[in-house]
């Protein structure tokens, strides 16, 4: 690790920072799950669609290993870390934008890209992050109800879009229905934006729809089309949620845009190493990505065994109908010890259930049948 503190600084573009246009500050702005309610034994988490099986095994060994540099500043990783991540999208270190999280690309790119006058295009229901971290910049909303087959309804989102400058947010593969959006229609939808408009496509779930006929990622839009940004996260598959890192890929100008608004050293040591050997760590994250297909297709199992009809799911949860209201489901299984997702009020009756360990979901399922849950549906 050769990189210096100044390119550090100068990575972070805060040369570029004197003078920023006013506007409201997004620092504390935040989506968050209900609160964990424990017990003796700890609920069953099926709420945060994490990796219930924790980290990839080269980033467990990474992270013990780098536990002695937790007494130092990581600006080293910056440069190292950029260049890893450039390396494998074939893309230069200065379009990979890093971030907290990819909930902090989704904060740089609304204080980037949005603010009064401005508008955000998205699906509803959809992750709710970007909508906030609109409004609290002063942007306009405009949320579109899915299509029948849970996707993203381009047509109705460009007929939304206005002269004035405008965002849209595409979560593909959609959280919280799993659902996707074909990239041949994505690809015509880009191509119809008017000049006024941007596109953030949130790959978060990326690695689960690889599979998928339907599913090619957009990493490599970035690299001729300076509207279209890219976020990616290693909270999902790569299993470091509470470390939090994510990236973005965006052109040269765009991504120094962005990194305008990036908190001040926003990664760490620990996850910089973490996710630098799990970006090595090509078995695993294979061995991983198998594993949460056969604990879907298990689900599927269940769920078709009770007669009940889950929303096709590219994804690491499942969202199903359960006929009844989510917050009454979702109580049901927090006295159980089980936390299930949050209700969306844009399906008020379908449930989120992130997959989680064989004995989870036995005890999962379980429960359900307490409810009632195996009614036709």
């Amino acid at each position: 690790m050769h990189a210096s503190r100044r390119f550090f600084l100068r990575s972070l573009g805060l040369s570029a920072a004197v003078g920023l246009t006013p506007i409201k500050s997004l620092a504390a702005a935040a989506i968050f799950e209900p609160a964990r309610t424990e017990t003796a034994q700890g609920p069953i988490l099926l709420n945060s669609n994490e990796n219930a099986y924790g980290p990839l095994p080269k980033s467990v060994t990474a992270l013990q290993d780098s536990l002695g540099q937790a007494n130092r500043y990581p600006f080293a990783f910056f440069g190292e870390l950029a260049e890893e991540i450039s390396a494998l999208h074939h893309v230069k270190p200065n379009q990979i934008v890093l971030g907290c999280g990819s909930s902090e690309i989704l904060r740089m790119t609304a204080m980037a890209l949005l603010g009064n006058g401005k508008q955000l295009v998205q699906a509803s229901p959809t992750y709710e992050a970007m909508d906030h971290y609109a409004r609290v910049a002063g942007a306009a909303v405009v949320s579109l109800p899915l299509t029948h087959e849970y996707a993203h309804d381009l047509g109705a989102m460009l007929a939304a879009i206005k002269k004035t400058e405008s965002l849209v947010y595409i979560c593909n593969p959609n959280n919280p229905t799993a659902s996707l959006t074909p990239r041949k229609y994505l690809e015509d939808f880009i191509s119809r934006l008017p000049n006024s408009a941007h596109v953030l496509i949130d790959e978060a779930y990326h690695h689960f729809a690889a599979s998928s006929q339907q599913y090619r990622s957009f990493i490599d839009y970035p690299v001729d089309n300076e509207r279209v940004i890219v976020s990616r996260t290693f909270s999902k598959i790569y299993g470091l949620a509470g470390l939090r890192l994510g990236y973005a890929v965006a052109s040269p100008a765009m991504a120094e845009s962005l990194r305008r608004y990036a908190t001040v050293i926003n990664i760490n040591a620990l996850v910089s190493a973490a996710a630098m050997a799990g970006l090595r760590d090509t078995d695993g994250l294979a061995a991983a990505a198998k594993r949460n297909a056969d604990d879907r297709q298990e689900f599927f199992n269940q769920a078709m065994a009770r007669m009940l009809k889950p929303i096709d799911s590219q994804a690491n949860f499942v969202m199903m109908n359960a006929h009844r209201p989510a917050e009454d489901v979702i109580e049901h299984f927090r006295k159980n010890n089980i936390l299930v997702g949050r209700k969306f009020p844009a399906m008020s009756t379908h449930v989120r259930v992130s997959l989680g360990k064989s004995g989870e979901m036995a005890e999962f399922w379980q429960v359900w049948d307490r409810m009632g849950g195996g009614m036709t549906m």
